[in-house]
């Protein structure tokens, strides 16, 4: 019988589990080291296709600096368009144990490091903890918290970023400990959206988001909490007729925000009807649609201009472009298309923005094909697609139209990671909008999926009805085309409504 020595040899002693605290550490610095570059990481570069790019260079005219100072002695020193970068510290929990939940944890964090770089801060640190659920106190525990407290005075930092959904009570009590500004990951996304959005509509549904969120999170102290009162009490003396309880400050501006929101949605609405109009206009000459749809940063906006040459801003950036473009296409044989470019996806998408960005995202749910484009370079793309859907499958209607995954990025995919992908989706096509690889082939893919004429057409069309022989050409599908003396003979294929009108005005050949 062997048996075990007392004090074992490193050859025989046993594997050991390395220690939660030393997973986490490491996942932080390697968010750290990256950290510079999570939001240009090699630059923003662009293809022939992306134009001049007008509107990238406007928004990085005002820059943002790091170690700019506001309490200079001579303000001149300071260039009037330059903003100082805000320092932040990243939180984020994980449950579970072992590499796969690190692993997952540091794409989160890595994202939520892009994002915060988007809102224009630098990232300083950050704190990562294991926990099974968050602490309804303060998020993080109280011992974690204190740590949090001296990591920032450390660092410096001014801001604190919380990598989940933070309560009013949470907010306010992590405030209370670490003495600086705590945002979570909801109120940072909200304040990309609002620095990005351009179009009326997109503003009016970014401050809707905006005030839904900061409703439930207003905070008063001091005079705030303090009522209106009537006769000679009051400030304004409004004498008989005011007095009462009256409303704290902190009433007055739940009120005021319940009405501003009121306001903004019936705007909303009133912007609806133009949306349909052209909806409508576009159905009434059968004219097929196609919608690109996809996780933030996954060359949405790179693949538009590939096909179309429409020089949509391009940023290596999460979420880039927020208002929505459509933009004409056509077939290699003639048929006349849509192509629109909608709103980016995350995960925990705050339901505020997907409420008030519905309207928008309608437009996916009425097109005749989807391209879910994928950043195949991405170290989660299974994770994007699975919280773009999440998204999608509210979307009514979303459910008859034809999804296509696009694979964008493949030219520094990892291959086993595309096949991998491309072994659970049922229709997949790899391109790379930045080098041009695959544009042709998806070209022809959207060009046999989209929807074809079926009515068969033999007409002579009046000299005097150009208008529908041009419909025709635009959106139908033409064998032969011949002038007589009565008119154009067109014999081919046209959707059933414009067959219609052709019979209604044809003559005898």
């Amino acid at each position: 019988m062997t048996q075990t020595p007392a004090n074992p040899t490193p050859e025989t002693e046993p594997e050991t589990v390395r220690p939660e605290r030393d997973i986490a550490g490491d996942v932080v610095a390697r968010v750290l080291a990256r950290a510079g570059t999570a939001r240009a990481e090699g630059g923003t570069q662009h293809s022939v296709h992306d134009g001049e790019q007008l509107e990238l260079a406007e928004r990085t005219a005002l820059r943002r600096v790091a170690n700019l100072s506001t309490e200079l002695e001579d303000v001149t020193e300071v260039e009037y368009r330059q903003l100082r970068l805000e320092k932040v510290v990243l939180v984020g929990l994980y449950s579970g144990s072992g590499e796969a939940a690190a692993t997952e944890a540091e794409v989160s964090l890595r994202e939520l490091a892009a994002l915060a770089e988007t809102a224009g801060s630098q990232v300083l640190d950050g704190v990562l903890q294991r926990r099974q659920k968050p602490d309804p106190g303060t998020y993080l525990g109280s011992g974690k918290a204190e740590e949090l407290a001296s990591v920032v005075a450390v660092s410096g930092a001014d801001t604190v970023v919380i990598d989940g959904e933070l309560a009013p009570s949470q907010r306010r009590a992590l405030e209370d400990i670490v003495k600086v500004k705590v945002v979570d990951r909801t109120a940072l996304i909200l304040d990309i959206f609002a620095q990005h959005a351009k179009s009326r509509e997109g503003k009016a549904q970014v401050e809707l988001a905006q005030l839904e969120y900061l409703l439930p999170r207003l905070r008063g102290w001091g005079e705030s909490m303090s009522r209106q009162a009537g006769g000679q009490v009051g400030g304004a003396g409004a004498g008989m007729g005011s007095r009462g309880p009256g409303e704290t400050k902190i009433e007055l501006d739940r009120r005021r925000i319940r009405d501003r929101m009121t306001k903004l949605r019936r705007e909303i609405a009133a912007m609806a009807p133009g949306r349909e109009t052209k909806r409508s206009s576009r159905k009434r000459h059968a004219i097929p649609s196609v919608a690109i749809a996809g996780y933030t940063n996954a060359g949405k906006s790179s693949l538009l201009n590939a096909l179309t040459g429409a020089g949509v801003l391009v940023e290596n950036a999460l979420f880039a472009t927020l208002d929505p473009t459509v933009r004409r296409a056509q077939t290699e044989d003639g048929r006349v298309y849509t192509l629109a470019d909608t709103v980016g996806f995350v995960r925990s998408l705050p339901h505020q923005l997907v409420e008030a960005f519905r309207s928008t995202l309608e437009e996916v749910g009425q097109a005749d094909l989807l391209l879910h484009v994928v950043d195949a370079s991405h170290p989660d793309p299974e994770g994007q697609i699975a919280a773009v859907r999440h998204v999608l499958a509210d979307i009514p209607g979303i459910d008859q139209v034809l999804e296509v995954v696009v694979l964008n990025k493949v030219d520094v995919a990892d291959p086993d990671v595309v096949a991998r992908i491309r072994g659970r989706e049922r229709r997949t096509i790899l391109v790379s909008a930045h080098t041009g690889q695959g544009i042709d082939d998806l070209l022809q893919l959207i060009s046999d999926e989209l929807p074809r004429p079926d009515v068969s057409i033999d007409v002579v069309v009046p000299y005097h009805r150009g208008d529908l022989v041009n419909r025709v050409h635009l959106t139908g599908e033409i064998d032969l085309e011949e002038h007589v003396e009565t008119g154009t003979r067109l014999l081919g294929r046209v959707d059933e409504g414009l067959a219609l009108e052709l019979n209604t005005v044809a003559v005898r050949a």
